[in-house]
Order: structure tokens, then sequence, then C-alpha cells
């Protein structure tokens, strides 16, 4: 059998750098209950703080908003309703209520986190998960007849809504980065730099080993980028530099993911053609509704 060899696959993520632009609404497929959602970005403290589980979804309601107050300046009342965090109920991506009377919603609610939940697993762009996304609901209206307000109904509506309020909050694509340790003697650092450059990579700094003629110079260099690096790294310096990678942390992507012809957008269209899904992004006039 013929073997088809690539690069290994990269995981991404999505999010948004900006509040919506508009309260964004779905109606259900039978056009009896109304959703109105907006989202918006997590503080990148927070959102480390929700991997690292130092917030999590365990911790009692009042304790956890209190830590979200004080140390991340969030609203504390609104932090007291975080519905769910997810995806898989333990992501970095949270769900508020901030409506006001609202009838029936106690009984909606887990449909609406289910709808969350799918949502944020598999975002508009390009399905990968989202991260450091909170999404609002705003105001709801809901049919009194439990017939009409089932799973059927809510689940997709709020996976609608939650697309058009993502694409009117600026989506941009995160990617994974590595902390490269590499060690080279002195007088052939200086090859390091120029594949780094090449691989969009940052050098942050370097020391002298002491007592030895050998140097340690740290930069972060993107996932996608490390492919043959070490191969490009040792013939730009002789074979003397030995590279050690490591990840360490999320950083948005450069440019529009919804142009095509940045790299983010570069990356969206290769990962919806290795998916299946069909070319370019759905629009937004797909997901939202009028009134």
């Amino acid at each position: 059998m013929p073997l088809k060899k690539s690069d290994p696959l990269v995981s991404y993520r999505e999010t948004v750098v900006d509040k919506s632009s508009q309260v964004c609404l779905a109606k259900t497929a039978n056009m009896h209950n109304r959703l109105y959602m907006t989202a918006e970005p997590l503080p990148d403290e927070l959102t480390t703080a929700i991997e690292d589980g130092t917030v999590n979804p365990n911790q009692e309601p009042k304790e956890r908003s209190k830590i979200l107050s004080e140390k991340y300046n969030m609203d504390p009342n609104e932090m007291k309703k975080i519905w769910c965090f997810g995806p898989d109920g333990s992501g970095a991506n949270v769900i508020t209520d901030n409506t006001r009377a609202v009838q029936y919603l106690n009984d909606i609610k887990d449909t609406v986190v289910a709808g969350f939940q799918w949502a944020s697993k598999e975002g508009v762009l390009c399905e990968e998960s989202m991260r450091g996304v909170r999404f609002s609901l705003h105001d709801a209206q809901i049919h009194a007849d439990r017939s009409h307000r089932g799973g059927a109904q809510i689940i997709p509506a709020t996976r609608r809504c939650m697309f058009a309020a993502q694409l009117t909050a600026s989506p941009r694509i995160c990617e994974p980065v590595y902390l490269v340790e590499i060690q080279v003697p002195s007088e052939a650092a200086g090859g390091i730099f120029g594949v780094l450059n090449k691989r969009r990579g940052i050098p942050i700094g370097s020391e002298q080993t002491a007592g030895t003629p050998m140097e340690v110079v740290k930069a972060f260099l993107p996932v996608s980028e490390s492919f043959g690096f070490t191969s490009a790294l040792r013939a730009a310096t002789g074979g003397q530099a030995f590279p050690q990678l490591l990840f360490d942390h999320w950083q948005v992507m450069p440019g529009d993911p919804i142009d095509p012809s940045s790299i983010s957008g570069g990356v969206v269209m290769e990962s919806r053609k290795r998916k299946g899904l069909r070319d370019g992004i759905p629009g937004l006039e797909n997901y939202l509704d009028k009134l």
C-alpha cells in the first residue's frame, strides 16, 4: 500500500478579542423561543488560572466570585451567576446569566448549557475548541408550554446564537507556542537568530554557562513552525546547537482569520479542508435572526 506522509497535526483554539458589536438574537425552529447573547474575551490571567485549576467549577459560587472580583476585576454579581465552564465542564470558557426576571429560565438552563458545551467544543471558524471566551445571556423569551421548549429546540438555537456572538466579537485563532532552550558554543550562536526569524521565533534572552564556552539561548517558537527546526538549526550552526522544546503558552495568531490571505486565515482554510467542511467561514447571516 502507498503511504501518505505529512507533518503532525497542530491543535489550535478559537477565541475573541473584543466585545460583541451587538446583542445577537436566535430563535428556535418553532419560533416560540428567543435567546439574546453577547461574547467577550476573558482576561488572559483568568484563562490561564482556569486551565491551571486555580479557578474551577467545583468552587463555591460566592468564594469563586470573590476571587474573580478581587484578582481579575470581574463584576462579582455577574460572576455569582456563572452557569458552566466549557468545553467538557472544565474548559477556559464560561457562560453567565445576565437576565432579570425571565420566566421559565431554570427550565431551559440545562439545555442552554448543553448548547454551550457543543459550541465551545467546536467553534464557528474551523470547529476547534474555544479558549478564553465569556458568553452572556442577556434576555430570553420562553414559551409557557414545556413541549415547545425542549432540548431539540433550545440546543441548536443556543449554538447558533453563540456562533453569531463569536463572529461579532472579532474572532481570532490561538496557536500553541514552545519555549525553546538552545545550548550552543558562543562563537556559533549567531546562526540561531536567522533560523528563528524565518520561523516567527522570538528570542527572549541568553545566558553564559559559567566556566564553559557554552551559551543558553531562550526563545518562543510557534509549534506549527517547529517541524524540521532541529535540522535547520544544526545546519546553521555546524551541528553544534542542541535545542529542547517545551510547551509554554497559547498566543493569538496575527491577522484576521476571516481573511484567507492572512496567516491565521490560511490556517482556518487548511483546517476546514482537512475536516471536510465547506470552503469559507459561514457568514453572520447564517446564524443571526432578525427581530
